[in-house]
C-alpha cells in the first residue's frame, strides 16, 4: 500500500535521526507523505487531538515509526494509548530506538508495538534497516483501511 495519500507518522526528538530516516524511507522509494513531531504530547495530539478532530479514519497515519526516549510523553505511553484506542488498535506500529535493554524490548511488544528495532550506529546500516522497514509495512504488509 505504498501510496502517497496515506502518511507516515515518525515521532523523533533527535533531528540527526529524524533526517537519516526520512532520507533512508525516501531512498527506499516510499512516497508517502511523512509527518514529524518531536515528542509523545505531540503525536498523541496528532492522533488524537482537538487539531485533528475532523480528521477521519481514512486521514489516519498507515504507520507509526515511534522512538521510546522522548519528552513530554514517552515512547512507552505513546503505544499504550494507540492500542487503547478502537480508532486506532490496529495501526501498526514500529518502535525504532537505541535502547538494546531486554527491558524496553518486551515491554514495547507487551503494551503492543508489531515490531522493535534497534537504531543501527552506523549510517549504511540505519539506512538498510529503514528501507527494509518502510518496505515491508507499506508495500508488503496488507491493511484494512477504513473509510475508502
Amino acid at each position: 500500500m505504498n501510496d502517497s495519500k496515506y502518511s507516515i507518522l515518525l515521532v523523533e526528538d533527535n533531528p540527526d535521526d529524524e533526517e537519516l530516516t526520512v532520507m533512508a524511507l525516501q531512498g527506499a522509494g516510499i512516497k508517502n507523505p511523512i509527518h514529524v513531531v518531536r515528542d509523545g504530547q505531540q503525536a498523541l495530539e496528532y492522533l488524537f487531538g482537538t487539531q485533528d478532530k475532523g480528521r477521519d479514519q481514512a486521514g489516519r497515519p498507515l504507520l507509526v515509526i515511534l522512538d521510546l526516549q522522548l519528552p513530554k510523553v514517552d515512547g512507552f505511553q505513546v503505544v499504550t494509548k494507540i492500542r487503547e484506542m478502537k480508532s486506532t488498535r490496529s495501526l501498526p506500529v514500529v518502535i525504532l530506538s537505541s535502547s538494546d535493554i531486554d527491558e524496553d524490548i518486551a515491554r514495547s511488544y507487551e503494551l503492543g508495538a508489531n515490531s522493535y528495532i534497534r537504531k543501527p550506529m552506523e549510517f549504511a546500516e540505519f539506512a538498510s534497516a529503514i528501507r527494509q522497514l518502510g518496505r515491508y509495512w507499506l508495500s508488503l504488509n496488507k491493511q484494512v483501511r477504513r473509510g475508502n
